[in-house]
């Protein structure tokens, strides 16, 4: 037996096995009639090692551990404030503040000037808030998703729109009245008064108000984990997205208002366009709603077709 040679030139004994045995995160695979021989099969994907001839996937929310004899949870991931798909928001959302307030404050210095008067103080006013919100907007837009934030979400996402365009939508109506009246006779048309228009204004502006309300009875606002967009074929590159509870029926109903607020501010636009030159806020007006149209026609398959964006 000492005498004994191997073809490898080692005089120690082989091991008498059909297979050597599998290592971590494999499974054995029996040979079919060979019950004591055996393939080791790598569990693949989102599967772990459960048994030593079993690999089980791993619950939606986890992904396999390094050694795939376990799960772990999925990182979860949200917008920060030092990516560039929110210091470029904030960076002009900063500026637009900046000269919104100032806009602000030049209109209250020459509170009582012919100009600013001319110009309709009350609606000039609301139009200049709707502005400041929907720059304020892009704040709780970035910020961390959590109770309070979805709900200033949810407030805010058509709110400073929906002041902007009735604002818009209470003056081309008021200068289209006032044009019809004339052809008719020479009284002055109803509720043409700046207190008038405020009630008008703000009537329209509390029809948001009030689907907002309902929207926050039916659905309260809370956060969501969204594993879709993120759930790469490597598990090692998974991700979760923290997000509110938003869908795209619900945030169609929040801007459908104020698309519709846009769409007949633009017919009233249009049916003044021929306005005398005095009444120099007509043009300006139908000017702002038609390059308002495209960008909303650009906007609506752009958001939309970007489905599968983290950053969306």
């Amino acid at each position: 037996m000492n005498a004994m040679q191997w073809a490898s030139g080692d005089s120690s004994v082989p091991a008498s096995v059909c297979s050597l045995p599998c290592q971590m995160g494999e499974r054995k695979k029996v040979v079919k009639g060979v019950p004591c021989c055996w393939h080791c099969e790598r569990c693949e994907g989102y599967h772990y090692q459960a048994s030593e001839f079993t690999c089980q996937l791993c619950s939606y929310e986890q992904r396999p551990d390094q050694n795939r004899t376990g799960c772990q949870p999925i990182p979860i991931i949200k917008l920060e404030w030092h990516s560039p798909w929110a210091v470029v928001p904030v960076f002009i959302a900063i500026l637009g503040i900046l000269a919104t307030t100032f806009v602000v404050v030049t209109f209250v210095r020459y509170n009582d000037t012919p100009i600013v008067r001319a110009s309709g103080r009350e609606m000039s006013y609301v139009l200049l808030t709707g502005i400041f919100l929907c720059y304020v907007t892009t704040f709780p837009m970035i910020a961390a998703p959590g109770v309070a934030v979805c709900s200033f979400r949810r407030i805010f996402l058509g709110l400073g729109m929906c002041f902007s365009y009735a604002a818009l939508l209470t003056k081309t109506n008021r200068i289209h009245r006032i044009f019809e009246q004339g052809k008719r006779s020479v009284a002055a048309p109803r509720f043409i008064s700046p207190a008038s228009q405020l009630v008008i204004t703000f009537s329209l502006i509390s029809v948001q108000l009030m689907g907002v309300f309902v929207w926050f009875v039916a659905d309260p606002p809370h956060t969501v984990v969204d594993y879709g967009e993120q759930r790469t074929q490597d598990p090692e590159n998974a991700r979760g997205v923290l997000k509110c509870d938003i869908s795209d029926l619900s945030l169609i109903c929040s801007l459908g208002y104020s698309i519709l607020l846009m769409v007949t501010c633009t017919v009233y636009a249009i049916k003044t366009r021929g306005v005398p030159e005095t009444f120099n806020e007509a043009k300006p007006i139908g000017f702002t709603m038609y390059t308002t149209c495209i960008i909303w026609l650009a906007f609506i398959p752009i958001f939309f077709g970007t489905a599968q964006s983290a950053e969306r």
